[in-house]
């Protein structure tokens, strides 16, 4: 080891070996940490005894709640947990999310609980199919459910609440009734997307032994139950007023997992309740129709004035990120071609406005366009998946303030003077700094100009130039009525 001196004495320089051997140790120190961390995570995730793992659906059903809820079954599974109880209380939602959601119920090896609560909660729409799907269907007193009509599943969007049907003649049928109205208003598609959705539900209704005449109506005609007409219905299996009371009534019911059948153990079970990880609530925030159109136009704005200032650098950047995540947001809605088309049109036209002013004709076309295309963009009338006014004022207040600075600035740069090239040379002042006869030299822009003028010009006075022939200037004497001053 080498050594150096201190006031203290000598001290030593730690060699090669010894500066190995330290990081050597520093390693096995972060290897230990890493393992230590990893272990302790895996004791935290080990199969706990008699529990029961609690998710919770409050709101609309989308992208990120089927994403929760499918998740969370799988760390159930992992956890060894008794039972998954899905506690809900929804309007409805999209119909892929729907079921994808279902898909992952069926296949669950931990029976899931379904249960409408608190007391207000209902299940409507896209909850119906899900109660139905679920090993066990609870309801708390002051709930309801029902109201399962599809109304635009064929675009992406879900069962959704629809009303009544008219009135039928009595002793009538209400499938063939159905049917006879449906074709009567000449309305196939509608046809098609409610018998899919009949066929869809009775199949769930079947598979759990539940009331599938009931879950027909609920589709056919929009038909909703209280909690108690639901129990008596057979339309649930349990009524219960907590969480420990529905776990009480669940034990000893006997379900079927997949291809075997199980007896539920429920008594004693610990609830524990896993809320949405920061990414749910990311995705749940970007998926929101408002919020990805939003970051649609920061994206599409950023990035157009990033070409206009080239070097400006947050603009861009702000841009691309935002553009990106509605783009990921927009992969996992329902989206209208149309709409997207109509917003790019009227970029495009703003755009134009920008570069070849119509005295603002093509920027308010712009504006109707984008604020169309932003009004059709989502193709669902899912509640909780539309654009609120508010946000399109919002768009078209922008996109409109944005026409307006781009014809602004076209016209400003139109009518200023120019600065650069032969043009801006004409007008300009300088002084003589030498002349003889009727030519000489001339002082402008830190430059020094060969020049003709009069002959009575003299070093020293200052002229202004009115020509410029090559390299060249014609200048004259610089009066109160041209101007004078110091050459630039």
């Amino acid at each position: 080891m080498d050594r150096y001196q201190t006031r203290t004495g000598w001290n030593r320089v730690p060699g090669p070996a010894a500066r190995l051997a330290g990081f050597f140790l520093l390693f096995a120190g972060l290897l230990l940490a890493i393992t230590g961390n990893a272990f302790s995570q895996e004791e935290e995730r080990a199969p706990q005894a008699g529990l029961a793992l609690v998710l919770t659906i409050n709101g609309a059903i989308g992208p990120a709640s089927a994403d929760y809820i499918i998740s969370g079954l799988e760390e159930a599974r992992d956890r060894g947990a008794k039972a998954i109880i899905i506690q809900m209380d929804t309007p409805g939602g999209l119909d892929t999310s729907m079921r994808d959601m279902i898909r992952a119920i069926l296949a669950s090896p931990v029976p899931v609980l379904t249960y409408v609560s608190p007391s207000g909660a209902r299940a409507a729409s896209a909850g119906t199919y899900i109660l139905y799907a679920s090993h066990i269907a609870a309801m708390a007193p002051g709930t309801n459910l029902g109201a399962a009509t599809p109304v635009s599943i064929g675009g992406g969007g879900l069962p959704l609440p629809g009303g009544g049907q008219p009135d039928k003649e009595p002793g009538k049928d209400p499938q063939e009734a159905q049917k006879e109205e449906d074709a009567a208003a000449g309305d196939p598609m509608k046809a098609k997307m409610v018998n899919d959705a009949v066929a869809y539900i009775r199949s769930l209704a079947e598979m759990r032994g539940r009331n599938g005449e009931w879950a027909e109506k609920a589709v056919r005609e929009a038909a909703s139950l209280s909690a108690d007409a639901a129990f008596s219905k057979n339309v649930i299996d349990i009524k219960a007023r907590s969480l420990t009371d529905l776990l009480d009534q669940a034990h000893g019911r006997t379900v079927r997992l997949g291809e075997r059948e199980a007896v539920l153990d429920t008594q004693n079970l610990t609830p524990e309740t896993l809320d949405p990880d920061w990414r749910h609530e990311l995705l749940a925030t970007i998926t929101s129709p408002n919020v990805a159109l939003i970051l649609m136009m920061i994206g599409i704005y950023g990035i157009i004035f990033e070409f206009m200032n080239p070097g400006a650098i947050y603009p861009g950047t702000i841009g691309a990120i935002s553009l990106f995540l509605a783009l990921y947001a927009f992969a996992a809605l329902p989206i209208n071609i149309v709409g997207i088309g109509l917003i790019l049109l009227g970029i495009a036209l703003i755009g134009a406005e920008a570069v070849s002013p119509s005295f603002g004709a093509l920027g308010i076309g712009g504006t109707i366009a984008v604020v169309l295309g932003a009004t059709i963009l989502i193709d669902t009338d899912a509640p909780g998946f539309a654009i609120s006014w508010q946000v399109l004022a919002g768009i078209a207040v922008t996109t409109l303030g944005f026409t307006y600075l781009a014809a602004h600035l076209a016209v400003t740069s139109h009518r200023r003077k120019v600065v650069t090239g032969q043009e801006e040379m004409i007008g300009a002042h300088a002084t003589v700094t030498d002349w003889d006869g009727e030519s000489g030299h001339v002082h402008t822009h830190g430059e020094r100009w060969r020049a003709r003028g009069p002959a009575a010009l003299k070093a020293g006075d200052p002229v202004i130039i009115e020509a410029l022939d090559g390299l060249t200037l014609q200048v004259a004497p610089a009066t109160s009525e041209n101007g004078s001053g110091q050459a630039r």
